[in-house]
């Protein structure tokens, strides 16, 4: 098999990589360990995408992701902000979408090992299960398919590590996992109502009817250098044992597009270190998480007003990374570049995101406000390899700067520029 453009990982990044090649007419192969597409959007819940500012560039997958939502009753625009998904919809529309640009796609496998030449990745090699449908047998395939290029959008980066691509260093601590759920069975006009008189604070709590459906968020932290109007509950249900002390270093919670009984919660917040090469450790974290999304629905039910009858309907299958490898690219970006607001010949993101990183200490997360800032194309390709790049949350960065690039409007960004840029490449005279 030859392919223009074999992309790794069909999560954020991945989706919208795979999308506009197949648009531009490429041969594309899109391999996804998972069986279904969306990563952290479906499989993590992690609803809504963060608005990043009013002069995004490539958004040509998520204006039509918007629009496709729109088609299911998955997607509303709320606070100015287009990108509340419903992600068990969203599963489907991705799936839609890819295969009307004849994106060839393979679930269940990931790309262990390719073959390497002078600076280029000559083939990919993953395997796959292949059904015989004479002998109604399953056998396993050990697959190497030749590609143009190559496009590394798994978040961890565990493709470019195989094949010895170079990394940054991690200066700081690697920030706390969470796993995210979803609460259904909830009163959201009950809850509306209250929160709204409970919590006057509209840079925390906001609420906002669009026909008599309420929309609503609001948020805690255990952190004591900012008021939370929630802080006496949260204060009396770790009295009770209700929860854990550490149950409540982060709370955060999003009405879901068109489930107008379900609620999305942004925590746990896993404050234990863990390795996140090891899926036994992987396991672990999400055993701890577990068992922590049990304490905090019961919290739910007794202190907030709409959730007395609510229940746990539905656990991310995966953990939430904010940050892990770093590939080391053409150009690494800094947190000065950002600050300064730096210009490029070729930005793959134009964002205003703010700097967000997630800390395990009280009082010491940083949310830094940014003006609007642009990330290069060469942030997104590989120093050891021509032919490799990377979308994500692993491009190359400093930590900083990469906490503000991580999101999933940048990483839509991300993967379309790359997509453009082979194109460019493949096309020219």
């Amino acid at each position: 098999m030859k392919y223009d453009v074999v992309i790794l990982g069909g999560g954020t990044a991945g989706c919208a990589c795979a999308y506009n090649c197949g648009k531009l007419g490429l041969k594309t192969l899109l391999i996804e360990k998972k069986c279904f597409l969306g990563g952290t959007m479906t499989g993590g819940l992690v609803v809504p995408v963060m608005k990043s500012g009013e002069n995004q560039i490539n958004t040509d997958f998520y204006n039509l992701l918007i629009k496709k939502m729109q088609e299911v009753s998955g997607q509303v625009a709320y606070q100015g902000n287009s990108g509340w998904f419903n992600p068990l919809k969203l599963k489907n529309v991705l799936l839609e979408i890819l295969k009307n640009v004849n994106v060839e796609i393979i679930f269940n496998s990931c790309a262990s090992n390719a073959e390497v030449k002078n600076r280029e990745v000559l083939s990919v090699y993953f395997e796959t299960i292949h059904t015989d449908k004479y002998f109604n047998s399953n056998k396993l395939l050990s697959v190497y398919t030749e590609a143009k290029y190559v496009v590394d959008a798994t978040g961890n980066l565990d493709f470019s590590k195989n094949i010895n691509c170079n990394f940054l260093e991690n200066k700081f601590e690697i920030p706390p996992v969470s796993l995210r759920f979803i609460m259904s069975g909830v009163d959201n006009n009950k809850f509306a109502q209250w929160i709204k008189e409970y919590d006057n604070d509209r840079d925390v709590t906001t609420v906002e009817y669009m026909g008599n459906e309420p929309y609503f968020s609001t948020a805690y932290t255990w952190d004591s250098d900012k008021h939370w109007a929630l802080a006496p509950l949260f204060n009396d249900a770790v009295a009770k044992n209700v929860l854990k002390n550490t149950d409540r270093n982060y709370f955060q919670i999003f009405s879901v597009a068109g489930a107008p009984q379900s609620v999305a919660f942004n925590c746990p917040r896993l404050l234990k270190s863990y390795n996140l090469d090891s899926e036994s450790d992987i396991e672990s974290a999400k055993k701890e998480a577990t068992e922590a999304i049990a304490r905090i629905a019961k919290f739910c039910n007794i202190y907030l007003p709409g959730f007395e009858n609510a229940y746990v309907s539905n656990i991310a299958e995966m953990l939430g990374i904010r940050a892990y490898r770093r590939i080391k690219g053409k150009y690494i970006y800094t947190i000065d570049d950002l600050r300064s607001g730096k210009k490029f010949e070729n930005p793959a993101v134009i964002s205003n995101y703010p700097v967000d990183i997630h800390s395990r200490d009280k009082n010491s997360s940083v949310l830094e406000m940014t003006g609007e800032y642009q990330l290069p194309i060469e942030s997104l390709m590989s120093a050891d390899y021509d032919n490799l790049y990377v979308a994500g949350r692993g491009l190359s960065a400093d930590e900083m700067a990469q906490g503000a690039l991580r999101v999933q409007a940048s990483c839509f960004s991300m993967g379309e520029a790359v997509a453009k840029h082979i194109y460019k490449l493949l096309t020219r005279p």
